[in-house]
């Protein structure tokens, strides 16, 4: 099994957590060797959930925060083991999971190592599944299993921010907007109704939506309603009698799954809309002392995220979360993904200066 020494610095460990591959479905070496190298420090009270680890103090101290970060990843192309590279006179780990999110994930696991005695109390968790469906999420798993492990009075998720603050998120919402119509033989299509013709204003009226942008908190938050699929045909030569257009709702944190629902429903009237995925968003949450203390601390100016996050889980349990990490989001998953090394220092910084009361 691989092993992590975290005494490396944070640049050093965010090689190595890269250099052990992690494809969601496959975390289980990672997370072998996060639980071995957490378990020598004993400050820290292990516990495992399939491929999710949590390392947390029990100190008893009267406030408690929850730190995040997946290990899993999207598939390798070629981007692995990472290198250092330079790139616009910046010097950068450039492979996969640097951005999304391994290095987030490095500086966590030296501070919950060298952080014995932190003003709060800190649970650490690192889980599988976060690139793939949500029913396989483990931190969603985790918060059924066990949620007492999520008591606490704020949360941090290590997504690429670009080393800033970014509170709450988006949500999102997938529905499926059908037309119907009669097959027929394309040398006779007056015989026929074509569905795919039918679509053309389920596509104007998408091209026609103009994005709102929605203050949340402070924070303004943009909109997006796209469409992201079509599908419809049976043959080169038959009238197509389906078409099925599916539609992406990105939405506001003000607003919940029903008041989402009826924004997509009332821009598609009257046709056939089946709404087959929605997760509701965070909001910022920047009002909570200890989300106060925070942005304070790494002298940021929090920005809104606009894609939806694991931020969304804490927020409906209640717990104010922001989004906090190294990286570029734009390059998450992008074959040329890389994390500047200044970036990993300054969130190490941020955090370690926080979470040491200094």
């Amino acid at each position: 099994m691989p092993a992590l020494d975290l005494t490396q610095s944070s640049a050093a460990l965010t090689r190595a957590v890269c250099d052990i591959p992690s494809v969601s479905g496959d975390e289980t070496p990672l997370a072998d060797a996060i639980e071995a190298a957490v378990s020598a420090y004993a400050h820290l009270e292990i516990i495992r959930d399939g491929d999710t680890i949590v390392a947390r103090t029990n100190l008893g101290r009267d406030r408690r925060v929850v730190i995040a970060g997946h290990i899993d990843t999207v598939p390798i192309n070629g981007n692995l083991p990472v290198e250092d590279r330079s790139v616009d006179g910046a010097d950068v780990i450039w492979g996969r999971g640097t951005v999304d999110m391994k290095a987030g994930v490095a500086v966590q696991l030296k501070l919950a190592a060298e952080l014995t005695e932190p003003p709060v109390d800190i649970t650490w968790m690192w889980y599988d599944h976060e690139e793939v469906d949500s029913a396989l999420n483990g931190l969603g798993r985790l918060s059924r299993n066990r949620p007492d492990l999520f008591e606490g009075d704020f949360a941090i998720l290590g997504e690429p921010s670009n080393g800033e603050v970014e509170g709450g998120c988006n949500g999102t919402l997938r529905a499926i907007v059908r037309t119907e119509g009669v097959r027929a033989h394309s040398a006779r299509s007056w015989i026929g109704e074509n569905a795919i013709h039918k679509a053309a204003p389920i596509l104007a009226r998408l091209a026609e939506y103009r994005a709102r942008e929605i203050e949340v908190e402070g924070l303004v938050y943009r909109e997006g309603l796209n469409a992201v699929s079509i599908s419809g045909g049976v043959a080169g030569n038959v009238i197509p009698d389906a078409c099925a257009v599916e539609v992406n709702y990105r939405f506001a944190p003000s607003r919940d799954a029903a008041a989402a629902t009826r924004v997509v429903t009332d821009v598609f009237t009257g046709f056939d809309v089946e709404i087959v995925d929605v997760a509701e968003g965070a909001r910022p949450g920047l009002d909570a002392a200890l989300a106060k203390e925070f942005v304070d601390a790494v002298g940021a100016t929090p920005k809104p995220k606009y894609g939806w996050t694991d931020v969304a889980r804490f927020s409906a349990l209640g717990i104010p979360a922001v989004n906090y990490g190294p990286g570029d989001p734009h390059l998450a998953h992008h074959d040329e993904e890389r994390v500047p090394l200044a970036q990993i220092d300054a969130v190490e910084r941020g955090l370690r200066a926080w979470l040491s009361g200094s």
